[in-house]
């Protein structure tokens, strides 16, 4: 029940709510018939042939007819497929599972897409798992009740990419079925045309013999500001009906394990809100907003709510936890109370428990952590500090689940610092990349705010000494790590994991593209390619681990893996399972991983070696996403991206010389055990007395006539660095909520569906500006830009500019050329530029309406799409796919157009 103070002001304001928010307020009989709801009927129209996260291209056949919204249905007619006999498919008809038409929160409709007359067996024969996956369209109905007036509908589009309601686009939807951040609808009485697009992946919907797409298509009547996430998918992430917040620690008296909280909302008017005050509570909690206040939702925006909270003891008989937002939606003043059902439950100091902390992003994780037990077999001593066992999940599994949390319950003596990150999402962002890595890292440094909060007096923590380990998707990441981070990582257990998400599900079936478009995406994903960079995880203790009978993620991707870490002068331990299958209880704790884990944890683990005695070589390789060091020794800068980085370091201990050489790098920072080297030889070029500080090392950087220059402590190095480094989703290495600017009122629709795609597949928190001045100067933010033909505001540090009804892109290396391209058949682009202190601005840039539409698909969304630095694409990429580009590549350090970019 509400509370009678906040009644008052729900009944006080009700009227002003309902004309801001556009709901009639005659009564309806709900009984009678529905206010809203789905058709039944269903019209169909595919299959049709697509790649392995192609979707994000366009990539679409229909759209060289205008799009399957300017199609009608017709019996007659027919469309050409590479998928289906005779090589044209028709249209077909089917009915929708819908919710019970007596229900009033909510209107549902299921539908489950096959095209069982499709062969789909002799495809895979021949092309594998990548024949399993098609698009298609489906079209159906909104139907909305006469009398009502206009209606205010949160729309969930899960397993969805994009649709068409009434003509208006939407794009991103709910892929992977997080109800996260639901698209705002405000439709009149009558009937609303609604178009979904099917695609099925194979990494998403499973390797079944009948490739069946299932889509759950669910709407809600809402007020003003309202909480995002439906009451049937308030599981793991957020068990307490949306609420985030750590558990208490240690019994009824015990704190917060962290004090960060957050609550994500969506503003389904039709003006703005601002978030002015936040209360737990009352008499018994305290709140208070993380950053400054107000906070604005625009009208249709959902937003992570960062807060901070505290109750005093005891926990038992303070009743259900609740939170109170009280915000202004125009010139009204009103109040948001979020309910939970009971509090967070209370943890044993020594059992795993959910903290909270803040994520680079701006927004409030979560990760699970167990402290070493009473029974953990560590040393004695007031100085001793245990190292973090990382286990991290694998896809669509949340850490707060039973699962993960207790998966390495079999093993309750490590002398470890157990850590289960969330990622953020169920599928860890980006599978544990730029975001979903940060996050992990974020949630290691949080551990000493832990030790501080509860009082813990036992082990210390070094934050600095990783034993990772993950199963699936979580295995995938454990190669990231292992390839990415080697001077954190003591040891690693890969279990059942893809060797690279180009292996996993190949991409053979994209639509044909110029090679040398092609070699531009596949390059952009060069971190996710495991096989390329194993020469980084020389002297870590790996094992591997796979089952024989593994259908999900064969056994062969740990096979070769195995075998290209010989060949990389690696040695990894591997057991293979005889008759298991991708997952069977313990597979977490099998008696090699047991041996494993207490050999290299419950012996103090061993020492992180910076210098390479014993070693006498090694070789660090870099994909170009920020920086890798191994034994110290840290690429910091390529000078072609898109292309392997490699360093090779060789110690003679007879003449304690240093030899190093390179291959594609720009700058390296060498460590101070570079002292014991009586000279260093860079390719020939002799360095003697070099000045290596004791603290931070040496960097050197190469000058353009091929010599190397150093400087120290403090470098001074080509502008493009740390952050900025990586492909198009660098912009991701955000560090603060993003900032999102539009700079005409054309272009907001797509600013909200950038802030809710960025919300539904990160958790990020967005603002959303039209001051561009203010959102380029806000501190440590990246910031995305939304701008229509001559609205953008020039930039003189980058190449892409859009002058004289053309975009010109200046090629500095081919005699300073210039390349143009007139603002025509809705010419879209998306490029990345630079901003002070490491910040990024990626610009979302249309001549018309249309092709910033067409731009915006290609905003970072999901991994595997592989978007360089810039693209320049128009209309015929939404059927051509890739092809249908007109540039794409790469800035270099420099922030010039790199050597290996492709121009039309």
């Amino acid at each position: 029940m509400l509370g009678s103070r906040i009644w008052t002001l729900y009944t006080q304001y009700s009227a002003a709510l309902q004309q801001a928010v556009g709901i009639a307020s005659k009564d309806v009989d709900a009984n009678v018939r529905p206010i809203y709801q789905f058709a039944e009927d269903w019209q169909v129209l595919g299959p049709f042939q697509i790649g392995t996260r192609e979707a994000v291209w366009g990539a679409d056949p229909l759209e060289l007819h205008g799009g399957f919204r300017a199609l009608e249905y017709s019996e007659q007619a027919m469309f050409k497929s590479s998928s289906a006999f005779n090589a044209t498919v028709q249209w077909s008809t089917l009915k929708a599972k819908l919710s019970d038409p007596r229900q009033t929160q909510q209107a549902s409709a299921d539908l489950s897409v096959d095209f069982s007359h499709i062969d789909w067996r002799s495809l895979q024969d021949v092309y594998g798992w990548p024949a399993l996956q098609w698009q298609g369209w489906a079209r159906g109905e909104i139907f909305v009740q006469q009398g009502v007036g206009t209606i205010t509908l949160a729309l969930h589009a899960e397993h969805v990419l994009e649709f068409w309601v009434d003509g208006k686009h939407y794009f991103g939807g709910d892929w992977y079925g997080y109800g996260r951040a639901a698209s705002t609808l405000h439709l009149q009485p009558g009937r609303h045309r609604i178009d979904i697009r099917l695609v099925r992946d194979v990494r998403r919907d499973g390797a079944n013999d009948e490739p069946v797409v299932n889509v759950r298509l669910r709407m809600q009547g809402q007020g003003a500001l309202v909480q995002a996430v439906l009451p049937e998918t308030n599981g793991g992430y957020n068990p307490y009906n949306g609420i985030l917040v750590s558990d208490i620690v240690g019994d009824a008296n015990g704190p917060f394990a962290s004090p960060y909280a957050s609550v994500t909302l969506r503003n389904d008017a039709q003006v703005d809100a601002h978030v002015y005050s936040v209360e737990a509570n009352h008499n018994q909690c305290e709140a208070e907003f993380v950053g400054s206040a107000p906070i604005e939702l625009v009208a249709g925006q959902t937003r992570p709510i960062a807060f901070r909270i505290a109750c005093i003891p005891p926990a038992v008989g303070r009743g259900p936890l609740r939170v109170t937002f009280k915000y202004h939606l125009g010139d009204v003043q009103l109040t948001r109370l979020i309910f939970a059902y009971a509090l967070p439950p209370v943890r044993d100091l020594y059992a795993p428990q959910k903290m909270t902390f803040m994520h680079p992003g701006g927004m409030v994780s979560y990760a699970v952590l167990r402290p070493p037990s009473l029974n953990a077999h560590c040393e004695t001593g007031s100085n001793v500090s245990a190292p973090v066992l990382l286990a991290l999940h694998g896809a669509g599994l949340e850490a707060d689940s039973d699962i993960v949390r207790h998966a390495l319950d079999d093993l309750p003596d490590l002398c470890a610092w157990t850590l289960f990150p969330t990622g953020v999402t169920p599928w860890s962002g980006d599978d544990w990349h730029t975001w979903g890595f940060a996050d992990v890292e974020a949630a290691i440094a949080a551990i000493p705010d832990w030790i501080k909060q509860v009082g813990w007096e036992g082990p210390g923590v070094d934050v600095d000494r990783w034993l990772v380990t993950g199963h699936s998707n979580g295995g995938q990441g454990v190669w990231y790590a292992l390839t990415h981070r080697p001077d954190k990582i003591i040891a690693a257990a890969a279990l059942s994991g893809y060797s690279s998400i180009q292996n996993y599900v190949p991409y053979s079936l994209w639509r044909t593209a110029d090679p040398a478009k092609t070699a531009v995406v596949q390059s952009a994903m060069n971190s996710y390619r495991h096989e390329l960079l194993l020469e980084n995880v020389k002297g870590i203790p790996i094992v591997q681990q796979h089952g024989e009978k593994d259908d999900n993620v064969p056994p062969y991707h740990s096979r070769l893996l195995s075998q290209m870490i010989e060949q990389a002068g690696a040695v990894s331990d591997y057991f293979e399972l005889p008759g298991e299958p991708h997952w069977w209880d313990g597979v977490i704790t099998t008696e090699p991983l047991k041996h494993f884990l207490r050999q290299h944890l419950n012996t103090g683990g061993p020492a992180i070696d910076k210098a390479p005695i014993n070693l006498r070589a090694f070789t660090v390789v870099s994909a170009g996403q920020g920086t890798v060091a191994k034994h110290g020794v840290e690429i910091q800068q390529l000078l072609n991206p898109g292309q392997l980085g490699k360093l090779h370091v060789e110690y003679d201990p007879l003449t304690l010389a240093c030899f190093i050489s390179v291959s594609n790098v720009q700058s390296f920072r060498i460590p101070p055990w570079f002292q014991d080297c009586d000279f260093i030889d860079i390719r020939g070029q002799r360095l003697a007395e070099l000045p290596v500080s004791e603290t931070s090392g040496t960097v050197l950087t190469q000058h353009n006539n091929g010599t190397w220059l150093y400087s120290s402590p403090e470098p001074t190095l080509p502008p493009r660095q740390g952050r900025q480094l990586g492909a198009l989703d660098a912009v991701l290495g955000t560090h603060g909520a993003f900032y999102i600017t539009h700079l005409s009122p054309a272009a907001q629709h797509v600013a909200l569906q950038v802030s809710r795609n960025l919300c539904q597949y990160f958790g990020a928190d967005t603002t959303i500006t039209d001051n561009y001045h203010e959102a380029k100067a806000a501190n440590g933010s990246n910031l995305i830009t939304i701008a229509i033909g001559t609205d953008l505001p020039a930039s003189t540090e980058s190449p892409i500019a859009f002058l004289d009804s053309r975009l010109e892109i200046k090629d500095e290396h081919y005699y300073s050329s210039l390349h143009a391209y007139p603002a025509t058949n809705h010419l879209a682009a998306v490029w990345l530029r630079s901003l002070p202190d490491e910040r990024l601005e990626l610009v979302v840039w249309g001549a018309d309406e249309e092709g910033l539409e067409i731009a915006a698909r290609l905003v970072p969304l999901m991994t595997g799409t592989g978007q360089p630095d810039f693209i320049v694409a128009d209309q015929t990429m939404l059927w051509k796919g890739l092809e249908g580009t007109l540039a794409l590549g790469y800035f270099d350090v420099w922030w010039e157009v790199s050597k290996n970019s492709y121009f039309t």
